[in-house]
């Protein structure tokens, strides 16, 4: 292996274009998992990308599951060599934004950058995993790279765990990569060790059979959206973001000193993170409590409150019925089944004949923060970009991680690319060519040394 990074800059440079060219065909089939209506979309997704995997070198199949499929690439080198597998979605988030300045499904090239849906969530990050783990192949790494290419993460990933149950025998990994995480900033890379859950619900209140006159029954009749809209204050301090449902933060672990140090180190800043997301004001500016707030507390968040007439000008009536969409993001040691019996008794004793539905839930996850996983990660962003990485955790939820360390049982790095600008389920989500050409180097790096750990 002495010869392993010898060529990797040219291979890199010489393989833009095909790069290019996949990620493309990749991004321009609308993989919409949340829209029955794209059902086809997702089976020809799933077979370009068993296409894509084929035409690196890679066995691939795909496997039906209860829902979507899911697709399954393998770069074999000896049976004896190590089993890393390598874990990105190829489904994508519905692009239906007025913002959007260039068709989403159109893959759009300017000046390195790739803008489209899917772009950088996840199909760039996958892409370039693949492409590593390629030149790896070819150049002797002794590793056995398996793909895991789902197709419902953006909706829970509901089939995942029946899949890895019913393909267990033939998913033997010594450890597991995840590249669909982001970084703090650019030229800031970041390796989360951590995963919020998170438990979705809806409350609804129905009062009348139908929208009546506020001029006939304004006064003597309920307004549930209004009803709707105190329940939500009492269990919220829309000032700070405190929740004040009673026992919601009894089980949260508190952050360990060597986590609160990581943090502090890593380098956030306030003024970037407003603007790579398009805020124009926050609740806090301090950057620690920025962090701590979104890796590392719950969460209660109003998605929507809906009901009444929403047209323009004022029609006056008085709603017959109103909903609230509302998720929690959890953390460690956090039950999303103790979280929705607190919301339901709280909904019970404030406002008692709304009915609360639970919808998706995902577990949190935490992994390791140090040990030669980590350190393999380490050097190899290092390599690929020049610099270490801070070890933080991240504010979202994907379901896989927590099916894969259950039944894989090894251990788990995640390894993103994505930056806060890249837009992930933003309009003009993009991703480009400095942060796909240096994950590849990172990767390559990366699957060099974890073929060295025992």
């Amino acid at each position: 292996m002495a010869d392993t990074f010898a060529d990797l800059d040219r291979y890199v440079n010489d393989n833009r274009a095909r790069f290019e060219a996949d990620l493309k065909q990749l991004v321009e089939i609308p993989t919409v998992s949340m829209d029955p209506d794209h059902k086809p979309d997702i089976r020809r997704g799933a077979d370009a990308a068993a296409s894509v995997l084929r035409a690196c070198g890679a066995d691939a199949r795909v496997v039906q599951t209860a829902g979507n499929p899911v697709v399954i690439g393998e770069l074999k080198s000896d049976p004896r060599h190590p089993w890393l597998t390598v874990y990105n979605h190829m489904d994508v988030q519905p692009a239906d934004e007025p913002e959007w300045k260039s068709e989403p499904f159109k893959m759009q090239i300017r000046d390195g950058k790739y803008v489209g849906r899917g772009s950088t969530d996840d199909k760039g990050p996958g892409l370039t995993a693949l492409y590593a783990a390629r030149y790896a192949h070819q150049h002797g790494v002794p590793l056995n790279i398996r793909f895991l290419w789902e197709l419902e993460e953006e909706i829970g990933s509901p089939s995942f765990e029946g899949m890895v149950k019913s393909e267990l025998a033939k998913l033997k990994s010594n450890s597991v990569l995840v590249s669909d995480t982001i970084w703090i900033a650019k030229g800031r890379p970041a390796v989360p060790y951590g995963l919020r859950g998170v438990q979705g619900v809806t409350i609804r209140l129905t009062t009348g059979a139908k929208n009546t006159h506020s001029g006939l029954t304004g006064g003597p009749a309920r307004n549930p959206v209004a009803e709707i809209a105190g329940l939500v204050a009492r269990m919220l301090d829309t000032k700070t973001g405190k929740v004040k449902i009673p026992g919601f933060y009894e089980d949260v672990r508190p952050l360990g000193k060597k986590e609160r140090d990581s943090f502090a180190a890593a380098g956030f800043n306030t003024a970037r993170y407003k603007a790579a997301h398009e805020l124009t004001s926050l609740r806090f500016d301090d950057p620690i409590e920025i962090m701590k707030r979104i890796w590392a507390l719950p969460t209660l968040e109003v998605h929507g409150i809906s009901g009444g007439y929403h047209g323009p000008g004022v029609k006056t009536v008085v709603p017959a019925w109103a909903e609230a969409k509302i998720s929690c993001r959890l953390v460690p040691d956090m039950k999303a089944a103790k979280v929705l019996q607190l919301i339901r008794a709280f909904t019970r004793k404030h406002l008692p004949d709304a009915k609360v539905t639970a919808e998706h839930h995902l577990d949190w996850f935490l992994g390791e923060i140090s040990g030669p996983h980590a350190a393999a990660a380490t050097t190899a962003l290092r390599f690929g970009f020049g610099r270490a990485p801070a070890f933080t955790r991240e504010g979202g939820s994907i379901g896989a991680v927590v099916t894969m360390v259950r039944y894989l049982k090894c251990p788990l790095v995640m390894i993103g690319l994505s930056l806060p600008e890249h837009g992930y389920h933003a309009p003009n989500e993009n991703y480009d060519w400095g942060q796909a050409s240096g994950g590849m180097k990172t990767f390559v790096k990366y699957f060099s040394e974890v073929s060295k750990i025992a």
